[in-house]
């Protein structure tokens, strides 16, 4: 009992070391992560959210104001007796807010035109780059959308259109307005907005031709209407150069999508009419990142030594092996080696390489140790195959987004299957008696 206890004491002690460790990589990256974010955002520009055009124009309105109500006069009090005299100022003096109404100034007022009609192609071409020890997934946009407004007065009218421009580093390439005949509108560049205006006639339609090429990162975003609003006659197809397309949560699912070849990705969004506030937005794919991988796999090698104790435990014991509580401790700090190891080459070497060095070393300290005291036989076999599986396999998970947990359950499941099928027919009170310390090999 006390040699378990010890034993225990020791995975402990490695789990708070694993926690610190842990902890100092969780801070480094969240720390590197917020510093290149801004850095990357600055340079290749941020997520893009583009918004749709709006356009009204000005009607001249008369400001009708009802008349105010106006008290009656008290009639004069005519003493008993006396005479009445009639009152003739009510017919003489004229009422002070009878022309009010005419006299109010005309006022110009906005009225909105709806868009009745949109059809927009976009293409997404993803650029994984590397800043410092981080990837972020930065694309290229080709936007080009054809707008429809219908004046629907029974005047010509002038209607002013407003195409939003996203602010904060976020460069336009190539920017054009085009009309019906495909001739070039003149759009001035103002208050955040390319701006055009164009007469109208009564129940005549104009459609607008917007295009341009821009980049950003890691997320692309469509407003369909600004809050609440009813979208008419809508299409969008897009077209992606990757196949692993992530729908954001609270926007629009795509109508129709499909994998292409050459590992890209056609999707389209297609609506007659819609009420809706929700927009339409994708997540690029993100490429692994060193520092968070090795913070995830750190926090989890508790786990990993603790299946790799009780199986040494169980073999040593079922083996006649003598191992010694100290030797736990040792073997614990062979782990650590790995995670430690790989945590600082990441920051030279890619992944793979970082995570090859990091699985040999480990396993040749607690080998090369173990066999001191065990023979090569019990420490190439029982040890250095529960170490490939419960460390190296069990990181190795982590690269496997989605399935750690039930790989490791699985793991589990059969590690104690196997362990049971092999000692279940032992006398473990012969065992435990005939027990004792082996000298090492010669």
């Amino acid at each position: 009992m006390k040699r378990l206890v010890a034993i225990g004491l020791i995975w402990f002690g490695c789990a708070v070391a694993w926690m610190i460790l842990g902890s100092t990589l969780v801070a480094r990256s969240g720390e590197a992560s917020s510093a290149l974010t801004q850095e990357v955002h600055l340079l290749w520009g941020p997520p893009m959210q583009q918004k749709p055009p709006s356009a009204s124009y000005r009607e001249t309105r008369v400001a009708k104001d009802e008349p105010a109500e106006v008290a009656p006069k008290p009639a004069p009090v005519v003493p008993a007796g006396a005479p009445r005299a009639v009152d003739t100022r009510a017919q003489a003096e004229p009422d002070p807010t009878a022309n009010k109404a005419a006299e109010a100034p005309a006022a110009e007022k906005p009225v909105d035109v709806p868009i009745s009609a949109s059809d927009i192609t976009v293409a997404l071409a993803l650029q994984q780059r590397e800043k410092g020890l981080l990837w972020f997934p930065t694309y290229a946009v080709d936007f080009r959308a054809r707008y429809t407004f219908t004046n629907t007065s029974s005047a010509t009218r002038e209607i002013h259109v407003a195409f939003p421009l996203q602010e904060q580093n976020v460069v336009y390439d190539g920017f054009q307005v085009q009309g019906d005949d495909g001739a070039s509108v003149d759009a001035v560049i103002r208050g955040g907005a390319a701006e055009w205006s164009q007469p109208f006639g009564a129940g005549q339609s104009r459609s607008y031709l917007v295009s341009y090429r821009s980049r950003g990162t890691s997320q692309w975003h469509y407003q369909l209407t600004g809050g609440t609003g009813q979208v008419k006659s809508f299409r969008l197809a897009m077209k992606t150069d990757f196949a692993d397309v992530n729908f954001l949560p609270g926007t629009l699912s795509p109508t129709m999508h499909h994998s292409a070849r050459g590992g890209a990705w056609e999707g389209e969004w297609a609506f007659s009419s819609l009420i809706a506030n929700a927009p339409i937005g994708i997540e690029l794919p993100q490429k692994t990142n060193p520092g968070p991988l090795a913070s995830r796999i750190t926090f989890f090698a508790p786990l990993g030594l603790l299946f790799f104790f009780f199986v040494i435990a169980i073999s040593a014991t079922y083996k006649r092996k003598s191992i010694h509580p100290l030797n736990y401790f040792f073997f614990g700090c062979g782990f650590f080696a790995f995670h430690l190891l790989f945590a600082y080459l990441v920051d030279h070497l890619p992944i793979a390489p970082s995570f090859a060095i990091s699985s040999a070393v480990s396993v040749a300290l607690v080998v090369s140790y173990a066999r001191l005291f065990t023979g090569w036989t019990f420490a190439l076999r029982e040890m250095g195959i529960s170490q490939m599986i419960y460390l190296v396999l069990f990181s190795l998970t982590f690269l496997w987004t989605g399935f750690t947990g039930l790989s490791i359950t699985v793991g589990a499941i059969l590690s104690l299957f196997i362990m049971m099928q092999l000692t279940g027919r032992a006398n473990w009170s012969a065992i435990d008696g005939a027990l004792r310390p082996t000298p090492p090999p010669t």
